[in-house]
C-alpha cells in the first residue's frame, strides 16, 4: 500500500500533518500514522481555548493495536475542534487528511520553519 503525502502540507517527525492558513493551522495525523496504528477506535482532543506547547501531547489516538499520543506541531491556542473525528474515529483510517483534529491560532510563527515538507517527510517514513 502506498502512503499518501500531500505536497501542500507540512509534517512532524511524530507523523502529524499541518495545513497553514495565515495566523492559524489545521492539524491531524498522517496517512502513514493511521496505517501504522491500524483500525482507530478512539480519538481524544483538547477543548477550545486550550494552550498548546510545541512538542507536548495534546491528545490521544487509540487503535486496536496501541494507544499513541498526538503532539502539538506548533504552539498556540485551540480555536476549533473537529467533534466528528471524536464521534467517528474510523474517519482517520478512511482519509487521514480530511479527518482533521483541531484548528489552532499560532503563537510562534518561527516554529513553522521546523516542520518538514512532503519530500523530507517521505524520507522520514522509509
Amino acid at each position: 500500500m502506498s502512503v499518501k503525502i500531500p505536497e501542500n502540507l507540512k509534517y512532524t517527525k511524530d507523523h502529524e500533518w499541518v495545513s497553514l492558513d495565515g495566523d492559524c493551522y489545521t492539524m491531524g495525523i498522517s496517512d502513514y500514522a493511521q496505517g501504522q496504528l491500524g483500525d482507530i477506535v478512539f480519538v481524544e482532543l483538547p477543548a477550545i481555548g486550550t494552550k498548546l506547547t510545541k512538542g507536548k501531547a495534546l491528545g490521544v489516538v487509540e487503535s486496536i493495536k496501541s494507544v499513541s499520543d498526538v503532539y502539538a506541531p506548533i504552539s498556540g491556542e485551540v480555536v476549533e475542534v473537529n467533534s466528528e473525528v471524536s464521534a467517528h474515529p474510523e474517519m482517520c483510517n478512511s482519509d487521514a487528511y480530511s479527518a482533521w483534529f483541531i484548528k489552532v491560532r499560532i503563537a510562534n510563527k518561527g516554529e513553522i520553519a521546523e516542520l518538514m515538507d512532503a519530500g523530507s517527510y517521505a524520507q522520514c517514513c522509509n
